[in-house]
């Protein structure tokens, strides 16, 4: 039987009282897996997350990490509990080195540990340890990304959840930092994954729930919905469309 790591139901969240984006939204991650949340524009899917990491007022509904209830914990204290989260922008300090955004990550752990930690992502991303002395905000879109991922994986969480990790990047780069979730996976730490990049989830992921108003409308295991009809008419409206590569931004 497989071990739920983390589970939402029935949230209800929004930026403005009254107002609510998620209407009820429910999605599990299990053990050693990535889950992908994907769906038309509007829908909700950085909402979710972001209500999940505390970053959105929930009104109500519940998320548990394992058996613990961090349905009112703050945003500040998520990544002490063993969730981290990789938002889509602003997700490193631009003016900083390499090495400095992953020390300033690691300032949440004893001196040694973090050390250690760091000399361990640098193995884990060496890509990042040959720019180590270079300003974050030169690095490529996709080393930057992988930055940002690395300092999200400072205290070895227990699910990382990650915010359209391929937005504006290359379909090369895409590639290369969706592999690399792969080798996260591999260590053993859940992903929760939202992505505009359909095919490019569904390649990756073993299971995607899709979202439409804020709610579930299907879900299944990711290597059958490439092709699912019922897939194409929640996003396209029309029965026997063919689902986008990749969703049409406004």
């Amino acid at each position: 039987m497989k071990t739920t790591v983390l589970r939402v139901e029935n949230l209800v969240a929004g930026y403005e009282p009254g107002l609510p984006i998620l209407n009820g939204a429910s999605i599990h991650v299990n053990a050693g897996e990535i889950a992908t949340v994907l769906g038309p524009n509007g829908a909700g899917k950085s909402t979710l997350i972001k209500a999940i990491a505390g970053l959105v007022p929930k009104v109500s509904g519940q998320v548990c990490l394992g058996d613990r209830d961090i349905t009112d914990v703050p945003a500040h204290r998520m990544i002490g509990n063993g969730l981290a989260f990789v938002p889509q922008t602003e997700n490193v300090f631009a003016t900083m080195t390499v090495d400095d955004n992953l020390r300033l990550a690691a300032g949440v752990m004893r001196s040694k540990s973090a050390l250690v930690r760091v000399d361990e992502l640098y193995g884990f991303f060496p890509d990042l340890a040959r720019q180590r002395r270079l300003l974050a905000g030169r690095l490529s879109g996709g080393q930057r990304q992988m930055l940002a991922v690395a300092r999200a994986l400072i205290v070895s969480p227990t699910v990382l959840m990650l915010d359209e990790p391929s937005a504006g990047l290359s379909p090369k780069l895409v590639e290369i930092v969706f592999q690399k979730l792969l080798e996260i996976r591999a260590t053993g730490i859940s992903i929760l994954l939202v992505e505009q990049n359909v095919r490019a989830a569904l390649g990756i992921a073993d299971r995607a729930t899709i979202m439409v108003e804020g709610r579930n409308a299907h879900e299944g295991a990711a290597a059958t919905l490439a092709d699912d009809p019922i897939v194409a008419s929640l996003y396209l409206g029309a029965s026997k469309a063919r689902l986008p590569a990749t969703e049409a931004r406004p």
